[in-house]
């Protein structure tokens, strides 16, 4: 692990808050080492004595790379969560348990999101193309925090 990693994982260590933030702070950790794919792909087989060579290679890049993602995560994470999570193997399995945990929509912030759209008004001089996409980003942030919001209703809301 460089340093820099070191310092961002153990900077803010997640201790149930600011999930989401956490979250996208790992992936990008785990996207810029090439360790994002243990989370989305399953474990190849294990090869048996058979299988070629890149049977085998494909299989342990896969058990490496989720060895370090696995020390990534439990290195951000709190001494009371790392405790929890410390016996759990697949990185995959222990950001499943967190997302369940922790990954649960919040109304405060689809409720703060959806004010913003209803009371933002376009100032002058402010592009249009800027206003519409500042809007989209807040429908989008009250859509992934549980709020149904159909296309008439987002258009009636600008």
């Amino acid at each position: 692990m460089s340093n820099s990693i070191i310092q961002l994982l153990t900077s803010d260590k997640f201790n149930g808050e600011s999930y989401s933030n956490w979250k996208s702070n790992l992936n990008t950790i785990l996207v810029v080492d090439d360790l994002r794919f243990v989370l989305t792909e399953e474990c190849p087989p294990i090869p048996s004595l058979t299988k070629n060579r890149s049977v085998q290679d494909a299989y342990d890049r896969w058990v490496r790379a989720n060895e370090k993602a696995r020390a990534y995560i439990l290195e951000s994470i709190s001494d009371v969560l790392n405790k929890k999570y410390e016996t759990m193997l697949i990185a995959c399995e222990i950001m499943a348990s967190l997302q369940e945990m922790f990954g649960q929509p919040s109304s405060s912030v689809r409720n703060e999101a959806i004010k913003y759209v209803y009371n933002s008004q376009m100032k002058d001089g402010t592009n249009v193309k800027e206003h519409v996409l500042d809007m989209m980003v807040h429908l989008n942030v009250a859509e992934a925090h549980g709020a149904t919001i159909d296309e008439t209703s987002q258009v009636s809301m600008y």
